[in-house]
């Protein structure tokens, strides 16, 4: 186990902790939560494709995607820029700072302050020293997120099972399975938001899913990986590397594929449902509380500020850690997905950067990071956290337009025993209708008019 607690680490954050709330604090359960739970079974078996490609070849989907025509030269940089694109906004870094700034001043944060985004660009400075101190990167950020993960689940769960009554866990769980229309008010912009961040990125989650080949998974194993500062250098194979179709392969390649969905189905869904639950019952008690509802604004304090109210500092404070620690999880998953992507697509592409750096990834690794920490620190300052998160959140359902049908060529074409069977290609087509809807309502509303209204 393990890739999958870092895309869990990413995946418990602003959905959850910001989106989530956000949504059920404003409209309630109903007709919210149904749009939780098909998000989170598309995006799992989406997961699922995408990791198996990374076990049958070694490479990475963004080295993958170069082998779709017209050729590497399109979509191997169009695919980088499509992340970087959705993901620099940093809004999760400067949601976390004010969460610090309110653990520091025990006091909410005034408007327009400029210290949350120093915090903010402390916790970046911090994912660095991370990555830098590892022996392999892919290793550290799977024992972060096993630590940050299980104490945010379990404190969760036991903030919820002291605070929130048992009438309120039924509408949490009825909403999942009410499949009725949204509520009035609510904008298809906003469900899309939801629908994008839940679980993980919708279509865009292949850029979390090359850490399959970093562990080690099926051919993963002969690719090589990423080490940190203080490990060995190690090389990574420019191209993937299959296997032939005999009978011992069959037998291993199965042997990996039902490790695969342990890891996805027993690991990362049921992580995915829990951390958008649990979080979502405290702000729809933290409203009832207050009498009050959040905004954009105020979501990424407003239930420990609810609950302090109620129960008293110390829970406000535990409030504020929970918050903290699952959007810093976010981050230093996205922040170090955004470089590893930049990185692969590179070392993959340009014999003349593999010469420049002698083969040693980490060279152009680090250097990009520190670029990336300056070019974030500068974006946070230029909006609300909350509205920079819900940009990232419509620009992920812009993946599901384009990489469900690259899947579907790339694993078509692998080894037979490791190819798809028919039912998921359409689950992947499931997968283009769904985001991709919210994706052209959000580019409709952008410009004009949304597609549609609640």
């Amino acid at each position: 186990m393990g890739p999958s607690l870092i895309a869990l680490g990413i995946s418990i954050g602003s959905g959850e902790w910001l989106l989530g709330p956000l949504s059920v604090g404003q409209y309630g359960f109903v007709g919210v939560g149904w749009v939780i739970l098909v998000s989170a079974i598309l995006q799992t078996f989406y997961n699922v494709e995408c990791a198996r490609y990374v076990m049958a070849t070694g490479e990475t989907p963004v080295v993958g995607w170069g082998r779709v025509p017209p050729g590497w030269r399109l979509w191997i940089p169009l695919s980088v820029l499509i992340v970087i694109f959705a993901f620099i906004a940093g809004g999760w870094a400067a949601s976390a700072g004010q969460g610090v700034y309110a653990l520091v001043h025990g006091t909410i944060p005034p408007a327009g302050a400029e210290e949350p985004r120093l915090w903010a660009i402390a916790l970046l400075v911090l994912i660095f020293l991370i990555t830098a101190l590892a022996r392999r990167i892919s290793r550290a950020l799977e024992l972060a997120n096993w630590l940050m993960v299980s104490a945010i689940l379990l404190a969760l769960l036991a903030i919820d099972l002291l605070v929130v009554p048992w009438e309120l866990w039924w509408e949490g769980i009825r909403g999942f399975f009410t499949f009725v229309a949204p509520p009035a008010g609510i904008t298809a912009t906003q469900l899309g938001a939801l629908a994008g961040f839940t679980a993980l990125a919708s279509g865009l989650n292949w850029y979390v899913l090359g850490h399959y080949r970093d562990k080690g998974y099926g051919m993963g194993h002969r690719a090589g990986y990423i080490s940190g500062l203080r490990g060995t250098r190690s090389e990574i194979l420019a191209s993937g590397v299959t296997f032939p179709d005999n009978d011992l392969n069959r037998g291993l390649w199965r042997r990996w594929y039902r490790l695969l969905m342990v890891d996805m189905w027993g690991v990362f869904f049921v992580g995915a449902i829990l951390g958008m639950l649990l979080p979502t019952l405290l702000m729809a008690q933290a409203v009832q509380l207050s009498g009050e509802t959040p905004t954009r604004a105020n979501v990424p304090t407003f239930v420990a500020a609810a609950l302090g109210d109620e129960y008293g500092q110390t829970v406000f404070y535990v409030g504020l850690v929970l918050g903290v620690l699952i959007l810093f999880s976010t981050q230093l998953g996205i922040f170090e997905a955004m470089v590893r992507v930049t990185t692969d697509a590179a070392h993959a592409t340009s014999p003349r950067l593999r010469r420049l750096v002698e083969g040693d990834p980490r060279r152009f690794y680090y250097p990009f990071m520190i670029t990336l920490l300056v070019v974030i620190s500068i974006v946070i300052h230029l909006s609300l956290p909350v509205a920079l998160v819900e940009w990232s959140a419509n620009m992920s359902n812009l993946g599901a337009l384009i990489y469900p049908f690259f899947l579907m060529y790339l694993n078509s074409k692998l080894p037979r025993p490791a190819r798809p069977r028919p039912w998921h290609y359409v689950i992947l087509g499931l997968n283009f209708l769904f985001f991709g809807f919210f994706f052209v309502n959000f580019i409709a509303d952008f410009i004009g008019e949304p597609l549609i209204t609640f």
